[in-house]
């Protein structure tokens, strides 16, 4: 009993009543101007639904009256753009239509069914001569009937609410376009969701990787002027990670916050000084217009380098690196070269190496990563490009 009673205390059992009922209004107030011709506002609303704004205007109408919320604006089943191909405009006709056929049967049930409710009861006890219901002998028989009515007043409200709503998705869902563009919206959504987490992988990966190499540095060695330099590095990066976490969480709180504010190639010093407070021995060249490379390109080759760096740090120690950053002929070249001091990584293994890989492939361009001559490798090739 409570489940069959359950949509009555729904919102949007009456907001999609009231729906119906809107359009009646119009269709009431022609029958006082002219009762003989019932047709014409149906006929009326075939221009009405040609122009564009009205799709938009119906679609607002229903996330916010039909949807079953009551109040989700968003429901992605109702589109709210106007009419942009005649298939659009000839569905929100049909629309109209519909809605004003659909209010009419609303309009006339939930006003003559309560009526005949009333009226069995009244024949229980005493005559009735109504337009719906004539009876010269009262009989209370009459009274059982009266549960029909009441439940075909409450199959009305509810079904017609959710017949009017099916066909609001029909008629007024998204056009094969609208969908088409929500897919690419939502697709460039989780790329944008993947790239921040690995910006949060590279950037803070590398700064508590500084800072624990520092601080197992600074207990085994004893020395305060050591200590002194291991805590100014762990401050140096820790002040660097911020700034990183700072502009991803950026993103995040200002979707049309521009890419350019994410660091490029061009301000890879930090980062090489970075791994050299932290003991490795770094020997960097770099040759050709590194500032010249395009930005996104740029900014991912800074990710890449941040996260060979980091897994130099942390797996091989205060060794030897090799860094070359070269520009030439349309490519940006990238290698870190190390003593191959650990265990090689088998497949598969290193979220860090699939995404330099991942990066790169993404670029248009190429990654190697492993054993080379007894060093540790990490070759990119990528596409330059050039800032526009």
């Amino acid at each position: 009993m409570a489940r069959f009673l359950r949509p009555l205390l729904r919102r949007a059992t009456y907001t999609r009543w009231l729906h119906l009922w809107v359009p009646v209004a119009f269709f009431s107030v022609w029958m006082f101007i002219a009762p003989a011709k019932p047709w014409v506002p149906a006929l009326l609303l075939a221009p009405v639904g040609l122009v564009p704004a009205v799709r938009r205007g119906e679609g607002v109408q229903a996330r916010y009256m039909l949807a079953a919320s009551g109040r989700d604006a968003g429901d992605p089943d109702f589109s709210v753009a106007p009419s942009a191909t005649w298939r659009d405009r000839g569905r929100t006709v049909l629309w109209l239509e519909a809605r004003l056929l659909l209010g009419g049967a609303a309009c006339a049930l939930t006003v003559w069914l309560p009526v005949t409710a009333v009226d069995l009861a009244t024949a229980a006890w005493r005559p009735v001569d109504s337009p719906i219901l004539t009876v010269s002998q009262p009989h209370w028989a009459w009274a059982l009937l009266v549960p029909l009515p009441v439940l075909a007043f409450y199959g009305t409200v509810v079904g017609l609410g959710e017949l009017v709503t099916a066909t609001a998705r029909r008629l007024l869902g998204p056009s094969p376009t609208e969908r088409l563009a929500a897919l690419e919206e939502r697709t460039e959504q989780l790329l944008e969701r993947n790239r921040i987490a690995r910006e949060l992988h590279d950037s803070i990966g590398h700064a508590l990787t500084v800072a624990v190499v520092q601080a197992g540095a600074a207990r085994a060695a004893g020395d305060p002027a050591f200590t002194d330099r291991a805590l100014c590095a762990i401050e140096e990066t820790g002040r660097a990670a911020l700034e990183d976490l700072e502009r991803v969480l950026g993103v995040l709180r200002e979707a049309e916050r521009p890419a350019s504010s994410r660091p490029t190639l061009a301000e890879a010093d930090r980062l090489l000084e970075s791994a050299r407070l932290s003991g490795a021995k770094v020997d960097a060249e770099v040759t050709g217009p590194v500032e010249a490379v395009a930005g996104p390109v740029s900014r991912e080759g800074y990710r890449i380098l941040q996260e060979s760096l980091t897994n130099v740090v942390r797996h091989a120690g205060s060794v030897p690196v090799l860094v070359r950053i070269a520009v030439a002929d349309g490519r940006l070249g990238l290698e870190v070269r190390n003593p191959l001091t650990a265990e090689v990584p088998g497949p598969g293994r290193g979220s860090g190496l699939r995404g330099i890989r991942e990066r790169a492939a993404l670029l248009g361009g190429h990654a190697h990563t492993g054993p080379a001559d007894g060093d540790w490798l990490v070759s990119v090739s990528l596409p330059a490009g050039r800032r526009p």
